[in-house]
């Protein structure tokens, strides 16, 4: 139970500085993309502010997983989190630091019972399009036959596809094009499907509420009405008794 408690505070007092990495590890992936004229320093510099933020998330979870009592439940229940981990590992590409990045935080992220559903979807929707725009850019820019040249370009056909649009005005012509594609399009999916639920959700909520109160009210008022009949029951024999006591003065 202790253990349980310090895990939980370890948790509590890294999501910020963990989310302020994250949002470092952006900066610098954005950084080289956007500007193409970037120096090998700079390009260096932001490889560097990457694997640092990578490996801040690993140790994270590594701390997280040695502060639990039940390391083999911590595990199956937060393999997400290990795949994460082990990605960039595998193969060292800047998209797949990406992908474990963006799956860390929103690991984490949904940890934390402060940050609503609205905000994180929204936040998701954001997330994507902006790392989805600089990804698809970063493999298509260089394509001999690409159309998406620009960031411009890039955000509008990220825009299309995760609206499962898809105007054809602009598509990826490589492997790792149609991959972040394909991922997007579902993450679209996904996000639309949550949406959906959430709004279902609050309709049936309040839908269940007024049954509620509707009922609170029939009984409320099937309750006036029998204390009402008990009222006059009790009148009818009083009235009667009094009826009956006359005679004998």
């Amino acid at each position: 139970m202790e253990r349980h408690s310090v895990q939980a505070r370890w948790e509590q007092r890294t999501q910020r500085p963990l989310l302020a990495l994250a949002v470092a590890f952006a900066v610098a992936y954005a950084v080289p993309i956007v500007d193409g004229s970037a120096g090998h320093s700079l390009t260096e510099l932001c490889t560097v502010v990457e694997w640092v933020v990578w490996g801040a998330f690993a140790a994270d979870y590594l701390i997280r997983l040695a502060l639990t009592t039940e390391r083999r439940q911590f595990v199956r229940t937060h393999w997400p989190d290990l795949c994460a981990v082990l990605l960039p590992v595998l193969q060292p590409l800047r998209l797949l630091r990406l992908v474990a990045t963006l799956l860390l935080v929103g690991r984490r992220a949904r940890m934390a019972p402060q940050i609503r559903l609205t905000t994180y979807v929204v936040g998701s929707v954001v997330g994507l399009l902006m790392f989805g725009s600089l990804a698809v850019l970063s493999v298509e820019r260089d394509s001999p036959h690409g159309n998406i040249r620009t960031l411009g370009d890039a955000v509008w056909w990220s825009f299309t596809t995760m609206t499962t649009v898809g105007y054809g005005d602009h598509a990826p012509t490589t492997g790792l094009g149609r991959m972040i594609a394909v991922g997007l399009m579902l993450s679209g999916i996904a996000l639309l499907g949550v949406v959906t639920a959430n709004i279902a959700a609050w309709f049936i909520s309040r839908f269940e509420k007024d049954d509620v109160e509707e009922r609170r009210q029939t009984e409320a008022i099937a309750a006036l009405t029998e204390e009402v009949r008990l009222l006059r029951a009790e009148v009818a024999r009083l009235t009667t008794r009094e009826e009956q006591q006359e005679p004998l003065r």
